[in-house]
């Protein structure tokens, strides 16, 4: 398999750093090329699903589906980092062609984490050639990310001597990425023994696409709805070669796909800042540029970096874990893409205030990468069911750790803290200290049935874990001399601050809201928590504001 080296030393799955920027100038010129601004947005104005254009980007001539595939299989071996990096670049040139790519690595996994042998020769094989399309199809029109829920059934079929020789298919699919133009799909579907993935090759008897979605966003994509009527599937299409396997298979796609989907927001919202920033350097308002505006810089611009910054360091460190063969990452993944994609979409929306009337016109594309990213707080899971994800599973899982999930954090922050004071550090030990103090609050009053409650947890867990990573990536950067250290030090203290914000919010509306705790119940708790002490976050913050926005206008 395919091993780079990492800062650490340790071996890491995937392709060393020259063959990454190889694959990285390839999408460059794509962007000259295959993808101009011209071609992106006309295919956006007339909703045109370019195929021709994907297909030529798989050809033998680019071949970027290849930094997917497993080498044994004829790709390039590829890992989570690069899949994450190169998806990034993509989708800052258009989200629509990056989903369109990402449904082929999408489509792929099923096979990848759970076909066997004779299958991924097969299947694999096909798509490292280059002249095949593949879809994910999940999603019905019931149910989304809650796969338990798929209504599709998949009876078996025996021959004369009893033995099962295929499935015949019976459902609908919902809302799949390229599914009309696909070669083949993976589906997901129920047998008697349990869910279990399929392949599905295109013009098979009873398997009709239904017509192309019009949508808000995203329009170079393709999307529609498949039905399946008494579709035979041979038994060696069942991938895995054994029924029941399919809610395993799925679990363990969400992990890498949701991160994907994590890397395709912070793109789109890293886009939209490299189009207001340079804006900004040359639009005078008042007698001066808007970039030397705190109302510009320190409302539209500044938080929205940082977030972004915040959400890069997380998704860097998850994707770093799965190359490292880590596994159980799923909930890892849900933090990043509901954190990540949020920060995008708020990114994109004040872009367009950024660039007032212009930020509304076609030409300037903000609008257009306002509309493509909304879909990322969507698809893969809404983040209402991410929420649903991080509160549950980590609840449970501090819990069982008596505390010590969070507790570690803190102690991490605090030792952080005595060698890099200035990367907000301290602030990121207090709120971890005060979530677990807050998550065994919720567990002992069993408050966990209330979904509000949850969602209020889910919101601290995602920020002080994202923080974390930040922190640590600026104690890196300082570490080393890094160009950007003085950067991530700066955005990080900035972040601190804001999940400083978060905490003191979210445990006051469970203490006051929820009308369990009297008034000495939650004073007692406040100290106990340390709440008052995430008021030094406050100290020099707009100054902190000021010195990034000197960084990124280049003032």
């Amino acid at each position: 398999m395919s091993v780079s080296q990492s800062d650490s030393d340790n071996k890491l799955y995937g392709l060393d750093p020259e063959l990454r920027q190889m694959v990285l100038d390839t999408v460059a010129q794509l962007k000259k090329r295959l993808l101009s601004k011209d071609n992106v947005l006309e295919w956006d104005q007339k909703e045109i699903f370019p195929e021709d254009t994907i297909r030529e980007m798989l050809g033998p001539e680019i071949g970027l589906q290849l930094l997917m595939l497993p080498e044994e299989y004829g790709g390039m071996g590829g890992g989570a980092r690069d899949s994450c990096i190169v998806t990034r670049e993509l989708s800052k040139i258009c989200l629509g062609i990056s989903t369109a790519f990402f449904a082929i690595q999408l489509g792929a996994d099923p096979l990848m984490l759970g076909g066997t042998e004779e299958q991924k020769v097969k299947w694999l094989g096909a798509l490292a050639e280059g002249d095949t399309l593949v879809a994910y199809a999940v999603t019905e029109p019931v149910a989304g990310s809650d796969v338990i829920n798929i209504k599709t059934k998949a009876d078996p079929v025996t021959g004369d001597n009893g033995e099962i020789i295929g499935y015949k298919i019976n459902g609908t699919k919902q809302f799949i990425s390229t599914g009309a133009a696909a070669d083949f799909i993976t589906l997901l579907a129920r047998t008697p023994e349990g869910l279990a993935f399929f392949v599905i090759e295109k013009g098979t008897e009873g398997f009709k696409p239904g017509r192309s979605e019009e949508k808000h966003g995203i329009r170079a994509s393709q999307t529609s709805s498949l039905t399946f009527t008494d579709v035979f599937v041979p038994v060696e299409n069942l991938i895995g070669g054994e029924p029941g396997l399919g809610l395993k298979q799925a679990n363990q796609v969400f992990g890498l796909t949701r991160l994907m989907v994590a890397a395709m927001g912070l793109g789109a919202g890293e886009a939209a800042l490299d189009i207001a920033i340079p804006y900004a350097k040359e639009r005078f308002v008042s007698g001066s540029l808007l970039s030397e505006k705190q109302g510009y810089t320190h409302k539209l611009i500044v938080p929205n970096a940082v977030k972004l910054e915040a959400a890069a360091a997380f998704i860097e460190e998850t994707a770093e874990r799965l190359d490292a063969m880590e596994t159980e990452l799923q909930v890892e993944g849900s933090i990043a893409k509901y954190f990540a994609t949020e920060a995008a979409n708020k990114t994109a929306d004040d872009a367009i205030q950024a660039l007032g009337g212009y930020g509304y016109i076609n030409e300037f594309e903000v609008e257009k990468i306002k509309r493509d990213v909304k879909i990322t707080c969507i698809y893969e899971g809404a983040s209402e069911v991410q929420q649903n994800i991080i509160g549950i599973f980590r609840w449970r899982k501090n819990v069982k750790s008596k505390g010590e999930f969070y507790n570690s954090m803190a102690e991490e922050m605090e030792r952080l803290d005595e060698s890099y004071p200035n990367a907000g550090c301290h602030t990121y030990g207090i709120a971890a200290r005060a979530l677990n103090e807050t998550v065994m609050l919720v567990h002992r009053n069993k408050l966990t049935r209330r979904q509000h409650v949850m969602f209020a947890l889910a919101d601290m867990m995602t920020h002080v874990e994202v923080g974390v990573a930040l922190a640590r990536k600026a104690a890196a950067a300082a570490r080393t001399d890094d160009a950007a250290a003085e950067k991530l030090q700066l955005m990080s203290r900035i972040f601190a601050h804001d999940v400083a914000r978060l905490v003191t919010r979210n445990v006051m509306t469970i203490l006051m809201g929820t009308g369990m705790f009297d008034e000495r119940t939650v004073a007692e708790f406040m100290a106990t928590a340390n709440l008052d002490e995430l008021k030094e976050s406050y100290v020099n913050v707009i100054s902190d504001m000021d010195r990034v926005a000197d960084i990124l206008f280049e003032r």
